[in-house]
């Protein structure tokens, strides 16, 4: 019944896009969100067909407005239909950019359901596509790279992130490569700081901050650019300029509604609505690393609760939101030499819960432990709670052991990233687009 459906979905769709060339988006209005071209869109100048634009706008819409196993199934069978449409014999321009927007709305649909390495299928065949639009390319890539810092995949990450950098090298010498100057510019700008994120995963401060230097460039300096150079501003102790960008990248997506810019295009963990949701949450972190603790408090809530919308209340990324929230009440009662043992303790318990934290009698440097940094950052904090306890000192002991062989952070050793001071220049950072800790 399901595929039936679909198939349905897909060939009405198709049909009524070649016979009108209407927008679908007005045909199915009550499938259809406004706000879907937010985290998806054609660009403008990228040359894609309009009909397989209106279809992703319809499968992504239509997958959203239910958010069951079934609506992502038929979305994604839409998508496959549009993308029959486009033979892999063509090699014009609009042929291969149809072709990988579609692949990269497949991808975005299959990372929303978990299916990680089915979304990096999608985007590794996008570059493939050598005459389409190096917006896309750019935007597959960088999406690459964040899936793979997901999965803590760093060496791959770091392979890809170069090979970004390696198509404006192509670029300059390819006739069929897109180029217009101050376009060109600022999609260098966003291949450079994805590279100053792998870096800054690595713990290579200095490298990091050398490809973060063109981030100063206020044309290039939005969406993932903004966020990844606030969050090496943020770790190293620069708040003020840290908010800025933080503030700067959650106004220009909210305002970027039609996302019709192919310098800005992205999807998967790098979509607009995962960078402002992103943002936001580092936002709230750097106001309790700052004492503002009912900023922190109010900021981290409503990501929560947006958390929780886009997501499910069930998803791991609450769990990571949730670790954030923890650790800003274990900040907040160090500094003010209060007591919310309760709080944290049913905070952490949740958010291990979410992250699928594995069994303690599971070594940890063994453990086949998804967003290891945050499960680490967790049971680590969740340790002290216990450790003051008298009758539960043993069970503390034993979850910060585990915390402590399973945290691989190569900047900060866990200690530090626990560690509550002024004086400290170290100051870890959780990057919700990623689940890691800066």
């Amino acid at each position: 019944m399901m595929l039936s459906t679909a198939l349905k979905l897909s060939r009405g769709a198709m049909t009524a896009g070649r016979a009108t060339g209407i927008s679908l988006l007005s045909r199915t209005p009550s499938l259809l969100s406004p706000s879907s071209s937010r985290f998806f869109c054609g660009p403008k100048g990228s040359n894609a067909s309009p009909v397989a634009l209106q279809m992703i706008d319809y499968a992504l819409s239509h997958a959203r407005s239910l958010k069951s196993d079934e609506s992502y199934a038929q979305g994604l069978l839409v998508l496959e239909q549009c993308l029959s449409t486009h033979s892999t014999e063509v090699v014009d321009a609009t042929s291969q950019n149809s072709r990988a927007m579609v692949l990269l709305a497949m991808s975005t649909l299959l990372f929303e359901r978990g299916a990680f390495d089915d979304a990096i299928d999608k985007l590794q065949t996008i570059q493939g596509l050598e005459h389409s639009h190096l917006g896309v390319r750019v935007a597959s890539m960088e999406d690459l790279v964040g899936l793979n810092l997901l999965l803590e995949r760093n060496d791959t990450s770091r392979v890809l992130a170069d090979k970004c950098l390696q198509l404006f090298v192509n670029a300059s010498t390819d006739i069929n490569c897109y180029n217009d100057g101050v376009g060109s510019k600022v999609l260098n700008v966003r291949a450079k700081a994805l590279k100053g994120l792998v870096e800054l995963v690595h713990g290579n401060l200095e490298s990091a901050e050398s490809f973060f230097q063109a981030s100063r460039d206020d044309k290039g300096c939005t969406g993932n650019v903004a966020l990844s150079y606030g969050e090496f501003l943020h770790s190293t102790g620069k708040f003020s300029l840290a908010k800025e960008l933080y503030q700067k990248a959650i106004e220009e997506i909210s305002a970027n509604k039609e996302f019709a810019d192919s310098h800005a295009l992205s999807a998967c963990c790098m979509s607009g609505r995962e960078v402002r949701l992103a943002a936001t949450c580092a936002l709230g972190q750097l106001e309790g690393h700052l004492g503002n603790f009912s900023e922190a408090e109010e900021i981290l809530t409503r990501v929560l609760t947006k958390t929780e919308e886009h997501f499910g209340s069930h998803h791991p990324n609450v769990g990571t939101v949730l670790t954030c929230i923890a650790l800003m009440f274990r900040h907040k009662a160090i500094m003010e030499h209060s007591s919310s043992l309760l709080i944290q303790e049913g905070l952490y318990r949740r958010a291990l819960d979410l992250l699928k934290a594995p069994s303690l009698e599971t070594e940890g440097t063994k453990a086949d432990v998804g967003r290891r940094d945050i499960v680490a950052l967790a049971r680590g904090a969740y340790a002290e709670v216990l450790s003051v306890q008298q009758n539960r000192k043993d069970e503390g002991e034993k979850m910060k052991r585990w915390a402590e062989t399973a945290w691989r952070n190569r900047r900060l050793s866990l200690a530090e990233a626990l560690e509550i001071s002024e004086l400290s220049s170290k100051v870890p950072v959780i990057d919700a687009r990623i689940s890691r800790a800066l």
